[in-house]
């Protein structure tokens, strides 16, 4: 079986190295990326084929984890024919389960996790699950679903969608300041996926810069699809318009109007979603830049709300069935892991996966990076599916810690391992299927 490794990942022409400019080559990642590899024509999404070249160039080396190769079709709605599923009682046993593995940090943790391996019986157990916090980048699953509901909205036609998805090509401007967060690039041709931050002029069709917001998490990129929800919400059908048209509405449209619209656009998908705004709720752009020109309002996120969010997806009533799709395809993890994602005991899972991190020092105690003194808020929220077991595992999980001072990144880990584990354990595996490995391309 080919081996996976995180400090070696070779490609055609020898092992991916640190390009002279800075980026950062395809064996370095800071976080991962998403959607199914065989999407790029689909979607435009550069990198996707990158990635797919390194699989084929290297079948002794494992360039994402084998739960990463899922092609698009097995990436499915499982509960798009149980409309009706609903969240049961926390149960107390799961739940005191879920509170040994915190341990004494339990009360600074809001978890929940809801088991649907047997869907005639979903589980759920619950640790402070309607406790606020703030979800930093996580919030940008809202954002994704703001765009992708307003283009909804304007293009009925799901074909429609995807083409204004594809086709449309945004230049980065002002509204990406000042985010240093990197993303992959890729053009044919190249030996390597390198990455770097966006800079103003740089450019990518709408799919880019959701995959870039969601995979890489850059607040460049949600910023952008920030923006566009609002000119797509403003124009409907007759998008897209002119550059030049877009800039002249936004900047005679007051700010009190934007801050408005933003804040309809942030909270449609999810009323449709029928979810609560008192659990999850992102309120304002990500960039600095952004937050000047569009004001916002204060964001959170529960636990609850999080599964909230991952089940009306996974029913297909995140708006409705395509918008519910694309957002899974959006969160698959194609690339590295990180945080809970990270656990080497979800190596051969297929996880559906975004989170984000606040931390500030200034109170008392030891204080660093992920490990704040005066706060440390760490966010994630995702899906892990095992279609190669018997049974098939499949469950959601929502966690925001807020434990000061403590390295939260490591925490993730370790808390998305002992779930993984737990969830093993209650459901024993009765016949070995065939492995991630044999998804890969011939």
């Amino acid at each position: 079986m080919a081996r996976w490794t995180q400090r070696s990942r070779k490609l055609r022409g020898g092992v991916v190295a640190a390009l002279a400019c800075g980026a950062v080559a395809l064996g370095l990642p800071r976080a991962g990326s998403a959607y199914p590899l065989d999407e790029v024509e689909a979607t435009g999404i550069k990198r996707l084929e990158g990635l797919r070249r390194a699989i084929r160039t290297s079948p002794d080396t494992w360039v994402v984890a084998p739960g990463g190769e899922l092609p698009s079709d097995d990436v499915k709605l499982s509960l798009a024919s149980r409309p009706d599923l609903r969240i049961p009682a926390a149960d107390p046993r799961l739940s005191g389960q879920l509170r040994q593995i915190l341990g004494i940090d339990a009360g600074g943790w809001s978890l929940a996790v809801l088991d649907l391996t047997d869907p005639d019986h979903p589980r759920y157990g619950a640790v402070n699950p309607d406790a606020h916090m703030n979800a930093g980048s996580a919030g940008k699953i809202v954002t994704a679903l703001a765009l992708l509901t307003a283009v909804g909205d304007a293009f009925p036609d799901p074909k429609e969608r995807e083409r204004v998805l594809r086709e449309t090509i945004i230049v980065a401007d002002e509204y990406i300041r000042n985010d240093t967060h990197e993303v992959p690039w890729w053009e044919d041709g190249a030996h390597m996926v390198t990455r770097g931050p966006i800079r103003e002029g740089d450019s990518g069709n709408l799919y880019q810069y959701l995959d870039w917001a969601l995979s890489s998490s850059s607040s460049a990129g949600a910023a952008i699809v920030q923006r566009e929800a609002l000119v797509v919400h403003r124009f409907g059908s007759g998008y897209p318009v002119d550059p030049a048209t877009a800039r002249s509405w936004l900047e005679r449209t007051s700010p009190g109007e934007l801050g408005r619209r933003l804040a309809e656009a942030n909270r449609e998908g999810l009323a449709r979603s029928g979810i609560a705004r008192e659990r999850l709720q992102q309120g304002s752009l990500f960039t600095r830049e952004g937050k000047r020109r569009i004001p916002g309002q204060s964001s959170w996120a529960t636990a609850r709300g999080l599964i909230d969010f991952m089940l009306a997806m996974e029913k297909g009533q995140l708006v409705d069935s395509w918008t519910s799709l694309e957002m899974k395809r959006l969160l698959y993890v194609t690339d590295k892991r990180v945080r809970w994602a990270g656990a080497a005991e979800l190596r051969e899972a297929a996880v559906f996966f975004k989170s984000g991190s606040l931390w500030r020092c200034g109170g008392r105690g030891p204080c660093g990076e992920y490990a704040g003194n005066s706060w440390n808020f760490l966010a994630a929220v995702g899906e892990v599916e095992m279609p190669q077991r018997d049974p098939p595992l499949h469950y959601l999980f929502g966690g925001i810690s807020n434990v000061l001072g403590r390295d939260s990144i490591a925490e993730h880990d370790r808390v998305g391992g002992a779930v993984q584990i737990l969830m093993e354990r209650l459901h024993p595996e009765t016949r070995a299927r065939a492995r991630m490995a044999s998804l890969r391309d011939p």
